[in-house]
């Protein structure tokens, strides 16, 4: 094992809420297979590494295993792992909180990102209300601000026909949700189609039509802040991949690294504060005296 030098790397915390959540190696299962050849926290801490410094994959530092470790990121997030872990530490969190594991309420939005080179033509656009070229990421998140959900699209494509696809992905993920606060793009037959077609309440929130400059709106906000959180990793400060699949699960693992750390930091605090209140047992030399 790697001696561990960077800010992204996991702690034996963060590992230990990871490695469970990750499938079982095929050399552990009954048809067997071969064994891996690189450790797993090794190659989570190079997806992490990415994610984090923006780095191309061939530009991995010598420490690390060969860049091909990709592959693994690509296959645990077809096979639907990244998502699940998502889902399970979302849910931890939310327990943490005091609310129950499974979100009802839910925002949505959208966010317009510059394409580099490598994004072919079939997969970008251009927004003209924000005059870029690139591709839009949609994200949904619960009413605390987690991720649930992520679609990355061309960016010539208009919010409220982009959501009929992200709604019904969402609907099949999370049945159990009833209502999404969005903003006034998703107005308009939108809030129609939602209701008759998936039994969704779609929530407009608008802004104050008297309001001038910056102005914090209710539950929007909520769903600002999780983007300002995601855009910290700086892998998207603009979308560099060749397929939307792979923008999709880094930047989930952006996300990921989140909640790892938040769980990981809360608890560290909550021993702290217990070790902290515990009364400090007397000393021999004090015992004896009394």
């Amino acid at each position: 094992m790697r001696h561990r030098r960077y800010p992204s790397d996991t702690t034996n915390a963060e590992w230990a809420l990871i490695e469970p959540l990750l499938p079982t190696p095929a050399c552990e299962t009954r048809r067997g297979g071969r064994p891996e050849k690189h450790p797993r926290r090794e190659i989570v801490d190079a997806i992490r590494y990415v994610v984090d410094t923006g780095c191309k994959w061939r530009a991995l530092p010598a420490d690390f295993p060969p860049w091909r470790i990709w592959g693994f990121m690509a296959r645990w997030a077809a096979s639907g792992i990244v998502g699940q872990i998502r889902d399970h530490l979302s849910g931890r969190i939310r327990r943490d909180m005091g609310k129950g594991p499974i979100a009802v309420a839910t925002v949505i939005d959208s966010q317009s990102v510059k394409g580099a080179e490598t994004v072919s033509r079939a997969t970008r656009g251009y927004d003209a209300g924000k005059k870029i070229n690139g591709r839009k990421r949609h994200l949904v998140v619960d009413t605390r601000g987690l991720p649930l959900m992520v679609m990355v699209t061309p960016a010539d494509l208009h919010d409220a026909a982009a959501a009929k696809e992200v709604l019904f992905r969402l609907r099949l993920m999370h049945p159990e949700i009833t209502i999404v606060w969005a903003d006034s793009a998703y107005a308009g037959k939108l809030v129609d189609w939602a209701k008759q077609h998936l039994k969704l309440t779609i929530k407009p929130v608008s802004r104050p039509k008297d309001a001038s400059g910056f102005v914090v709106l209710p539950r929007r906000w909520v769903v600002e802040r999780t983007w300002g959180w995601i855009m910290r990793a700086r892998r998207h400060a603009r979308d560099y991949e060749r397929l939307i699949q792979h923008s999709e699960t880094l930047i989930t693992w952006a996300t990921i690294t989140l909640m790892t750390r938040r769980l990981t930091r809360h608890r560290a605090n909550q021993a702290t504060s217990q070790r902290q209140s515990s009364p400090t047992p007397p000393r021999p030399e004090q015992a004896a005296t009394a």
